[in-house]
């Protein structure tokens, strides 16, 4: 979270009710935006097309492509993101932010190109008309920025900027779709041009509000990759634990409970529906982490490793660790907490809501809400262990927990095809406890001998990885020249 600590530690040090909430409300648009936005979108104009008589057939294609195209987009990025995060923190610390915004135009310069020609054949592939396919292609490139802004918009302090563009992009595109609704008519061409331009405006004022923040040198567009030969490991943890996090989804499009809507596009509305609202069951620690983790917890770890620079003694050392050490099992014992009284919540209240509301909800569709609950729970306490590997970077650590998570998902899910559909999603929740305990396992480790690893485990001399990734920005940078 590249800067955003500091300003979040000033509002949270603001006296009063409003003051906090503002503080949590900022926490939770930067850290969760894109991901609301993309549920209150898929909500809001599947409602808008309903209220206008789209029949349910073009519903569910729309549906469906709205949510491959948020699934496929996130994946693909996922392989940039922790680098690139590592990347502006290391940028913003050397004091080079000149160099963020050309590293930015840099990699949607490679996005854009090998995104858009996966997606173009598979939506030539997809049995849909000509125009559904240029919409498509449109909302998918968009996204592909979407993500990979997000990864830039944690080091704005401008968090009311950041706020109106999400506000005001939501509030656009419902009032454009309704407006085109009423002039032509509800059809998914009308429905997804709404989302489009939604998303459109969002990146616009998220582009202008980083160009706005951060100088531009104009040069070194290619420097970053650099960063995937030394930190591939943080590749690996990303799009792992994203495969771990979205393959139950997809498989599911493709068991019992799944049905072809249309073409290439599958869904499994009775799970994809129940995962949707179980899945938001877990914002809320994510918003706790970044307000009361990286609030309270950074300082005492800046402190404490700033003592290893020559100016600390043994004992201030000592001492500085069983400061950090305890009030990082504080947080983390907090943000567990609050994460347990969410599912169980859902559980209870959550679930007659959802009953009451026009959903369809079932037995069924009640028996995946309350097992993929209880998955996503898990899942958000072992992220934030895992999070916490990275604050030590112990990146192998975090790598060997992340390629656990997907491969007991994965193959979970792939053998739970042969059970019946009732049982499906018990294998993400086996999935999310795997990685839960592998976590928790290295964490607990890592931590009773910290000092050695500090000390011990470190080169003697630094080796500068010069590989595939370093030797490709080379050469775009050449030919850019």
């Amino acid at each position: 979270m590249a800067g955003i600590g500091f300003e979040l530690k000033r509002l949270f040090k603001e006296k009063g009710v409003v003051a906090i909430l503002k503080a949590y409300g900022y926490t939770g648009v930067v850290t969760a935006g894109p991901m609301i936005l993309g549920v209150l979108f898929l909500l809001c104009i599947n409602y808008m097309g309903q209220l206008f008589g789209l029949n349910s057939g073009d519903r569910d294609l729309m549906v469906s492509m709205i949510t491959y195209a948020l699934l496929g987009s996130l994946i693909i990025t996922s392989f940039f993101s922790m680098v690139m995060t590592r990347y502006v923190a290391d940028m913003l610390y050397q004091e080079q932010e000149e160099d963020v915004l050309p590293s930015l135009e840099g990699l949607c310069m490679i996005l854009l190109p090998i995104g858009g020609i996966l997606d173009i054949i598979f939506l030539c592939l997809s049995d849909i008309s000509f125009t559904l396919i240029v919409i498509n292609y449109l909302l998918f490139t968009e996204l592909l920025i979407v993500w990979t802004l997000m990864n830039y918009l944690t080091a704005i302090k401008d968090y009311k900027g950041i706020m109106i563009s999400y506000i005001i992009s939501v509030a656009i595109a419902i009032f454009i779709s309704y407006i085109l609704c009423s002039v032509f008519g509800a059809s998914i061409s009308v429905l997804m041009i709404s989302i489009c331009i939604g998303y459109g405006i969002m990146l616009c004022i998220d582009i202008v509000l980083l160009y706005r923040f951060f100088p531009n040198s104009g040069k070194n567009h290619f420097a970053f990759l650099h960063w995937f030969d030394e930190y591939m490991d943080l590749a690996i943890i990303s799009i792992c634990t994203n495969i771990g996090l979205f393959s139950h989804l997809i498989i599911a499009w493709f068991s019992g409970a799944g049905v072809q809507i249309h073409g290439l596009f599958y869904g499994a509305p009775q799970h994809d529906i129940s995962a949707l609202f179980a899945f938001l069951t877990i914002l809320i620690t994510t918003i706790n982490f970044v307000a009361s983790v990286e609030v309270n917890f950074y300082p005492k770890y800046r402190k404490y490793y700033d003592l290893f620079n020559g100016t600390g003694s043994i004992t201030e050392i000592k001492q500085a660790e069983e400061e950090m050490i305890t009030v990082l099992e504080h947080e983390l014992a907090y943000t567990a907490r609050r994460q347990f009284y969410m599912t169980a919540v859902s559980l209870s209240v959550g679930l007659v809501i959802l009953s009451k509301l026009p959903l369809g909800f079932d037995s069924l569709m009640e028996g995946y809400f309350r097992i993929l609950c209880v998955g996503y729970g898990i899942y958000a306490i072992g992220n934030v262990l895992m999070l916490i590997l990275l604050y030590f970077t112990d990146y192998e650590g975090a790598q060997k927990a992340s390629v656990i998570f997907a491969i007991v998902t994965t193959v979970g899910c792939l053998l739970s095809l042969f059970l019946d559909i009732k049982f499906y999603g018990f294998a993400f929740a086996f999935g999310c406890v795997a990685y839960f305990l592998a976590c928790w396992i290295r964490l607990n480790a890592y931590m009773k001998k910290l000092s050695y690893h500090i000390l011990s485990t470190q080169p003697l001399m630094r080796i500068e990885r010069y590989g595939f990734f370093s030797k490709l920005g080379t050469r775009l940078m050449r030919n850019k020249t």
